[in-house]
């Protein structure tokens, strides 16, 4: 194979790479949307998009395999080809949060806990993910850092929000009939919080894999 060639390969490994986070993103975003207006065909559509997702990982992981199998390529080429391949199971992951969304979506039955604002959460979420693939297309070290301290915030916010609810949790009082209804909903919400910041856990791992590829530092993967 040319040099040319391989490069291309290469190339196009890139791309689809950030194609497929592309889909995890709208994907992300669209159960996002369904949680926040109840739309079931929404999460419907969100929980069976899930295929793609993983059909493009798949493919994404036998690019990585030919490579390494028929190039035996060394030093940076080495770093981005494992890099992407990380890379592409933090977002196959990202798509899977985005299914739990839609599965949320259908098994909410109340509306309570407006003060716990789920959808800026996730707005944080979306842009830390998008910030993170941008450092991968531009191998952009500084981007790197800038979602790992992002990250901080997100972890304070879920954790502020788990606190509201376990709080209004034991404040309430209800009677026999809420009870089980109740715990529903908080166990519900609870793992929505979880979820939301796994995903800005997925998007650190994005920025800390594309900085190791970027500057043979494994700094901000431990």
């Amino acid at each position: 194979m040319t040099r040319d060639s391989y490069q291309d390969q290469l190339e196009t490994l890139r791309e689809d790479v950030l194609y497929m986070s592309e889909v995890a993103v709208d994907r992300l975003r669209q159960g996002l949307n369904a949680l926040e207006t109840k739309d079931e065909q929404l999460a419907r559509e969100v929980i069976e998009g899930d295929d793609e997702v993983n059909e493009l990982y798949l493919d994404v992981e036998q690019s990585c395999i030919d490579l390494f199998a028929l190039q035996q390529p060394v030093a940076s080429d080495l770093r981005f080809i494992a890099a992407s391949f990380k890379i592409s199971t933090d977002l196959e992951r990202v798509g899977d949060l985005a299914v739990n969304l839609g599965d949320y979506t259908l098994e909410a039955q109340h509306e309570r806990f407006p003060e716990v604002d789920i959808q800026s959460i996730g707005d944080e979420t979306v842009a830390m993910i998008e910030t993170a693939m941008e450092a991968y297309a531009t191998e952009d070290p500084g981007l790197c850092q800038s979602v790992v301290d992002r990250d901080e915030d997100v972890d304070r916010r879920c954790e502020r929000a788990s606190n509201e609810i376990i709080g209004e949790l034991i404040d309430s009082h209800f009677d026999t009939d809420d009870r089980q209804a109740l715990m529903v909903d908080v166990s519900r919400l609870l793992l929505t919080v979880r979820d939301l910041e796994r995903v800005g856990d997925h998007a650190v791992n994005i920025a800390a894999r594309t900085y190791y590829q970027v500057e043979s530092d494994d700094a901000l993967i431990y």
